[in-house]
């Protein structure tokens, strides 16, 4: 990168702040945001950017933090693009009392957690370690995950908006910053302003190895299976009981295995119960439905209702119902339409220093829904690994080449426009 001045990075040092501030989400609440605790993180990021002197950044009272760098170029026709990340983390593991460690220049060895000894981060589990000899890792301590997802985002895209007003000499179009609560549980842009967005494009700063961009995910549904079986009095039950609870039971132990999330990679598609919930007259399933083709889901939930079919025959008086319902669908249908916006992140990787590779992600992100919003968004790598867990690390430097990217992208939009 060719500035006047060094880049003095200070991705670290708001990384390291901001995973210290508890933001788990909560997906049984019915709040948007689901935590409050989330905003505490939302209040320091627009304290912050009003400090680096973006006079526009703000809260709103859903928990999204929206701000604008205005353009610094003569270029009238640059189109307007957006750096997003969530600010939430997973329920899965605690976010409370997160003590960050930083393990300089990693040469190889364990990494063993003080807080807990038992969790131990090895190399032969942690194949990326492998491209981090003599860097810095970033780790939690043991007791609770560290928030590299999606913190590292965050702290990236924070330390972007200090570069581009720190150095005028980048020259770029308008760009919007947006960070949003909930998406560990996938609210996270239910109330995103996409008008008071008004970008042409999005990047999601949300993905793994350094030099990864994603632009496919995974399309979507939801399922839930209601059993209505038959209750007696256990007492006067031969005969007549025909429980909900063990038809689930049964239903679920005979799903494929070759359909399950245990068995499946790459661009294979999986049927996955995710809660059961009933009592001896009614039992309910729920089930996750996923797919890189839209096609194949409705062929996933007939498997599903293939199994039910089998099932119920052994009970006469049982029946069921299955109701699907659309949850999000692969962006990648949407980013065919605009090649562009994939091709300039790739050359922005490459000009970071990276080989730049084009991936798939087994889920979804924010950038799936904005995409289908009008909001066309790419996944771009923020570094983090063994997310929503105890092992949760990050480099040092993979963020910094996140920074590095995201301000390679704002010079290439600027500079390929009229």
């Amino acid at each position: 990168m060719d500035f006047n001045t060094p880049i003095n990075f200070s991705v670290t040092d708001r990384f390291l702040r901001y995973v210290q501030i508890d933001t788990q989400s909560d997906p049984s609440s019915p709040t948007i945001p689901s935590t409050e605790k989330q905003k505490d993180l939302g209040r320091l990021l627009v304290q912050e950017l009003l400090e680096m002197g973006i006079t526009n950044a703000h809260l709103d009272e859903y928990g999204y933090v929206y701000a604008t760098i205005a353009a610094n170029t003569n270029k009238a026709n640059v189109p307007v693009i957006c750096f997003c990340s969530h600010m939430d983390t997973a329920p899965d593991c605690s976010g409370t009392g997160v003590r960050p460690i930083v393990h300089k220049k990693y040469n190889g060895a364990d990494i063993v957690l003080p807080d807990d000894p038992s969790q131990v981060i090895k190399m032969a589990e942690h194949i990326d370690l492998k491209n981090q000899i003599g860097n810095d890792i970033i780790t939690a301590s043991g007791n609770t995950l560290l928030g590299a997802d999606n913190k590292a985002g965050v702290a990236e895209i924070m330390d972007a908006c200090y570069q581009l007003v720190s150095h005028p000499e980048i020259k770029h179009g308008t760009i919007k910053i947006l960070f949003t609560p909930d998406e560990e549980i996938g609210r996270g842009v239910d109330k995103a302003d996409i008008a008071k967005i008004g970008a042409f494009a999005c990047y999601t700063m949300d993905g793994e190895s350094a030099g990864n961009m994603e632009n496919e995910t995974f399309s979507a549904d939801g399922a839930k299976l209601t059993i209505y079986g038959v209750s007696s009095h256990p007492g006067f039950a031969k005969g007549k009981m025909e429980s909900a609870i063990k038809i689930a039971g049964q239903i679920v132990a005979a799903l494929p295995d070759d359909l399950s999330p245990e068995f499946t990679e790459g661009m294979q598609g999986f049927v996955h119960p995710v809660n059961i919930e009933g009592h001896v007259e009614t039992a309910t399933i729920d089930f996750i439905i996923r797919d890189f083709a839209d096609e194949k889901l409705p062929l996933h939930a007939n498997v599903i209702r293939g199994v039910a079919d089998n099932v119920i025959k052994r009970f006469p008086n049982a029946h069921y119902s299955l109701e699907t319902y659309e949850q999000y669908r692969n962006m990648k249908n949407v980013l065919a339409q605009h090649p562009q916006i994939v091709e300039y992140g790739m050359e922005a990787i490459r000009r970071a220093g990276l080989e730049a590779r084009l991936c798939s992600i087994r889920g979804g992100t924010d950038g799936s829904r904005l995409s289908f919003m009008g909001l066309p968004s790419p996944n771009i790598f923020a570094g983090e690994h063994a997310f929503h867990s105890k092992q949760e690390w990050v480099s040092v430097q993979d963020m910094q080449k996140a920074v590095e990217t995201i301000l390679h992208l704002c010079m290439i939009w600027e500079e390929k426009s009229l």
